[in-house]
């Protein structure tokens, strides 16, 4: 494996800490990068980190962990609640797959309560703001390290 971890986000992600800081909070995705970083360093492992607005871009890279990674995290952002085909993409993976989502969904507006990708993933952690990702990437070092 190329790298032990493959860190997705989907669209508007890049602005994170710009857009909406009362719902997502202040830090950038470069700040949760570095801490994501962090956290794999500390087991000995390697993240690769990645943000598209784009889902055929999302899905390709989904595609291409098949052999190069050996677990993913993905925050799927609004794709969560519209993408099949993310979805299907997931369902094809062989590793483990945790689904991060900054805020709780499940506390906001009804079309957001449904995600497709919590369909195919192993774990999901939401409503506990950027620290989100660094629990999924907690947890799959250690089931990694097994």
């Amino acid at each position: 494996m190329a790298t032990d971890i493959l860190v997705l986000n989907g669209p508007n992600l890049n602005l994170l800490g710009k857009r909406q800081p009362e719902i997502y909070g202040h830090e950038t995705l470069a700040d949760v990068e570095r801490s994501c970083r962090s956290v794999a360093r500390e087991y000995g492992l390697t993240i690769d980190f990645r943000q598209s607005n784009d889902e055929a871009q999302l899905i390709d890279w989904i595609h291409q962990a098949r052999e190069q990674h050996a677990s993913i995290v993905i925050n799927p952002a609004g794709y969560s609640h519209t993408s099949i085909a993310l979805m299907d993409a997931l369902s094809a993976f062989p590793g483990s797959i945790i689904e991060v989502h900054i805020s709780n969904i499940h506390r906001r507006e009804s079309f957001r309560h449904l995600s497709y990708v919590s369909k195919v993933a192993t774990g999901v952690i939401c409503g506990l703001g950027t620290a989100g990702y660094n629990l999924a990437v907690h947890h799959l070092a250690c089931h990694l390290k097994k």
